[in-house]
């Protein structure tokens, strides 16, 4: 079924005009870039600076879990590697293909800032995560599968990153307030 749906998109969706779209989409996921400059932007920021400490807490997690562990041990081979007419859009993928990285780290940072920042950041940051990961089978390097476990598993590692900064924070509160008491 998996196959059959890539191959839907690219006999019914892709065309010339949307080609060099996702493309740049996808692109903006790659190595997590994006990400990694909205996480610096709001760490820049006085004012967001624990979001942005929450944001690089979800992708080292996202690093650390999926491209360091999950990718290898499921060792999925890419779907255009398998899927007989099934073109790629970009270059061969060094990487195995559970779960999508791109998917995860978009969806994980951009449920810290749904959940931490005023919707009008939020809403365009999950907006911005769903088509990075429609780009994925839109270009061909995904199974539809591997981009739902990246939305579950992203979404989980920003809210395991939201608590682990919000306890981390919470603590150095508490070794502040304690000095204080002390001195």
């Amino acid at each position: 079924m998996e196959a059959q749906i890539l191959l839907f998109i690219q006999e019914n969706i892709r065309n010339e005009v949307l080609d060099p779209i996702m493309l740049a989409i996808t692109s903006l996921g790659n190595a997590g870039i994006v990400w990694i400059i909205i996480s610096l932007i709001l760490l820049i920021i006085k004012k967001t600076r624990k979001i942005g400490i929450c944001c690089a807490v979800a992708l080292i997690l996202q690093l650390t879990l999926i491209n360091g562990i999950l990718k290898n041990i499921v060792g999925r081979i890419r779907p255009y590697e398998v899927i007989d007419g099934l073109n790629c859009l970009v270059g061969v993928q060094k990487d195995p293909s559970f779960p999508s990285g791109h998917t995860t780290s978009s969806f994980a940072v951009a449920w810290i800032i749904f959940k931490k920042l005023p919707k009008k950041f939020g809403i365009p940051a999950l907006i911005l995560a769903a088509l990075i990961a429609l780009s994925r089978l839109y270009v061909g390097v995904h199974y539809p599968t591997d981009v739902l476990a990246g939305v579950f598993i992203g979404i989980l590692l920003g809210i395991l990153a939201i608590i682990i900064t919000d306890r981390l924070f919470e603590r150095l509160k508490k070794k502040t307030d304690d000095a204080d008491k002390t001195a």
